[in-house]
């Protein structure tokens, strides 16, 4: 998978692959700005992204809501003045799943525009 950023998220189901170690580090490689962390046991994607402002960060919030919702995907998303915590994992399957990167790379493109 060479342009997370540009792939469309594929619906999951409960029982759908979970991307193993391997695949994550290969994954990892092409957004190298979010880290793999263990949250009550669930393998997650996570990255802050740092703001000006409060309004900066809503903004930013906002248009992660927009693209989640098209893409039936939705992370946990923490704003605060100045930096937005967004953590990405598949419920369904308690684990990581190639959406959780493919959001985590169309997050961080929404960041640079």
């Amino acid at each position: 998978m060479d342009q997370l950023d540009v792939m469309k998220c594929e619906a999951c189901r409960v029982g759908a692959p979970q991307v193993g170690k391997e695949e994550a580090e290969k994954l990892l490689n092409q957004i190298p700005q979010w880290s793999l962390i263990k949250r009550e046991n669930i393998d997650r994607l996570e990255r802050t992204f740092d703001f000006a402002n409060f309004i900066e960060a809503m903004q930013f919030t906002n248009l992660i809501a927009e693209v989640a919702e098209l893409d039936g995907h939705h992370p946990a998303i923490l704003t605060e003045w100045g930096s937005v915590t967004v953590t990405w994992w598949t419920h369904k399957i308690l684990g990581l799943h190639q959406n959780d990167f493919i959001m985590a790379a169309k997050t961080d493109k929404i960041f640079l525009r």
